[in-house]
């Protein structure tokens, strides 16, 4: 299965566009070009407006243009299935082997290689065995001859012809007809002292390789550790970097994701859609009242609402705000550099114009501290209006990439956040306005995916819910004890003022009610934008601005307080700036 390269981007108007910049080998542009022409005069896919071929000297560039309402992702899966852009290449790999045409599979091809390359380096070894001896025998000889010079030189002037000479050589110094030869035909100028001394380190050299050769001749897996050694210094010299992209097949077939490494990345995804991943390490420590660094290049208008740590490996869950899940690989999210602005999701999900994504989340390894991936059973789940609900991890385990529902919402509600649960634990959901209620899980049964939920806090007039955490009644402890343990709720609010607050200074209520104040809000502080549970294994947090500013510091310069406080600055604004704080994630 073979497929072209193409890219979704947006327009200055807001609307989309497919830029095809490859097509699949042997297939022809103009009729690639004309198929899809005629797909969409036939209305077998929608949502198509323009079509232009803008390809010159410097590469392919088909531009496909679509309608404001279109689904951008699924036009593509369209020209996928209904063009040429993805396509099937047959190969038949017929070889001889051993003087039979036999069609092989990857496996066989790399075996009878094998096979042929022992053969090669084993024949040239034994070649180059019979040659090393043959020089070794004739150096033997010439050695004898500068050792015994006066009486070698003596010997051939005595004598009337080389034949005569050959043989009262061979008679008196016991040497060989080749050796004797050899003698005979050295020049004179071999005689001198430095070229007796190359004689024997040529002499010294030969004995070496005779040694090795005959060494990698009676150990056949050295003869292996040979072929190995050539193939790296044919790869060093001539081989190039992969273009071309393998893509996840059947079960038991190769995947793209053994060549990936395990490694933590953060996750980035602003409000307009674009997300990226990129190493920690990008964000250097710093301390608390700072103004922080650009951790991305936005458009206008447009904010950083999600950051996240998660492991390569891990599959990635996006919640929309209508309800819908979407799943992925973290390694199949774009990697990008801090100012990079990343790429529109919608490359890689299927969601519909206007939806956006409201929570993300990683599993089955979570990274978290906080969890054990096999100990969690449920998905949570908090809308903005604090209806919760909680269903089963395996109903998610099938996600077809058109999405599934994951709860039924109310006309003017929305999905705001998803956590892993284990059915024993204890929720937390922060409010805007700055109230918070702690309930079990046990008061909320599990329901299937398609459906409503029930009320977990209620709300005043205007209010909505920033946060919901989840953790353990019975906390575990570290075994070492000389680690100092603490479970705290971290407050973040518009105006870059924070504080923490222990979990235990938040009382167990019934869901359903008005809960406690969770922060003292003021003018000066903003309402509460974010929270989250923090504990030991928590070093770093990274606070985002609406208009992409960063600062990363250390947990422990964030002062532990009360329920009813403010807080203290953790991020400072330009003055007459309405800058406010967009996103907080927290690093082990």
């Amino acid at each position: 299965m073979i497929r072209g390269q193409a890219n979704i981007e947006e327009t200055k108007g807001g609307k989309f566009q497919i830029i095809i910049s490859e097509i699949p080998y042997q297939v022809n542009k103009a009729a690639l070009v004309a198929k899809i022409a005629q797909l969409a005069k036939d209305k077998k896919i929608r949502g198509i407006t323009d079509l232009r071929d803008e390809s010159d000297r410097r590469g392919v560039r088909v531009v496909v243009e679509l309608q404001k309402s279109a689904r951008p992702k699924a036009v593509l899966n369209n020209l996928y299935q209904k063009t040429s852009l993805q396509t099937i290449f047959p190969a038949n790999f017929v070889a001889l082997v051993n003087g039979t045409p036999q069609t092989l599979n990857l496996k066989q091809i790399l075996t009878h290689f094998i096979q042929h390359r022992l053969e090669v380096v084993t024949r040239r070894s034994i070649f180059e065995l019979k040659e090393a001896k043959a020089r070794a025998h004739i150096l033997e000889g010439l050695k004898i001859a500068l050792d015994n010079l006066d009486a070698v030189i003596a010997t051939i002037k005595r004598s009337p012809t080389a034949e005569v000479a050959r043989e009262r050589l061979m008679k008196k110094f016991g040497l060989t007809e080749i050796q004797a030869t050899a003698i005979l035909d050295m020049q004179l100028r071999r005689l001198a002292a430095l070229e007796r001394k190359k004689i024997e380190d040529e002499y010294n050299q030969i004995g070496q390789k005779i040694e090795f050769l005959t060494d990698l001749l009676t150990h056949p897996e050295k003869v292996l550790k040979v072929i190995k050694d050539e193939l790296w210094e044919i790869k060093k010299k001539y081989a190039d970097s992969r273009r071309t992209k393998v893509y996840k097949q059947k079960i038991g077939e190769f995947k793209e994701e053994d060549l990936i490494p395990k490694e933590e990345v953060i996750t980035s995804v602003t409000k307009a859609g674009y997300i990226k991943r990129l190493p920690p390490g990008t964000f250097r420590s710093q301390r608390r009242g700072g103004k922080g660094v650009s951790g991305m290049t936005t458009k206008e208008a447009d904010k950083i609402t999600h950051l996240l740590s998660a492991n390569t490996h891990d599959d990635i869950f996006f919640f929309t705000n209508l309800g819908r899940v979407f799943k992925l690989k973290v390694w199949e999210l774009p990697s990008g550099s801090r100012q990079a602005k990343g790429q529109a999701i919608i490359n890689l999900i299927d969601i519909d114009q206007g939806e956006s994504i409201q929570a993300i989340l990683t599993t089955p390894h979570i990274q978290d501290t906080r969890y054990k991936i096999q100990d969690t059973r449920y998905f949570f789940m908090a809308t903005q209006k604090g209806i919760v609900k909680k269903t089963k991890i395996k109903n998610f385990a099938n996600i077809r990439s058109s999405g599934l529902i994951a709860i039924r919402l109310d006309k003017d509600d929305e999905l705001s956040w998803v956590k892993p649960t284990t059915g024993e634990d204890h929720l937390l959901l922060v409010t805007h306005q700055g109230k918070a209620i702690r309930f079990s899980e046990k008061d909320v049964r599990p329901i299937g995916r398609a459906t409503r939920g029930v009320k977990g806090i209620r709300l005043l007039k205007d209010d909505y819910v920033v946060g919901m955490e989840v953790f353990s009644p019975r906390p575990s402890k570290p075994k070492d004890k000389r680690r100092k343990y603490f479970r705290d709720v971290l407050i973040v609010m518009e105006k870059g003022i924070g504080k923490r607050t222990k979990v235990e200074n938040f009382p167990m209520q019934k869901r359903g009610g008005q809960g406690v104040k969770a922060a003292k809000i003021s003018e000066k502080t903003g309402k509460i934008v974010c929270s989250q549970l923090v504990n030991q294994n928590i070093s770093k947090v990274i606070l985002t601005s609406k208009n992409a500013h960063v600062i990363k510091l250390p947990l422990k310069n964030i002062p532990r307080l009360g329920r009813a406080t403010q807080g203290v600055i953790l991020m400072r604004f330009a003055k007459g700036s309405d800058d406010t704080i967009a996103a907080v994630t927290c690093l082990s």
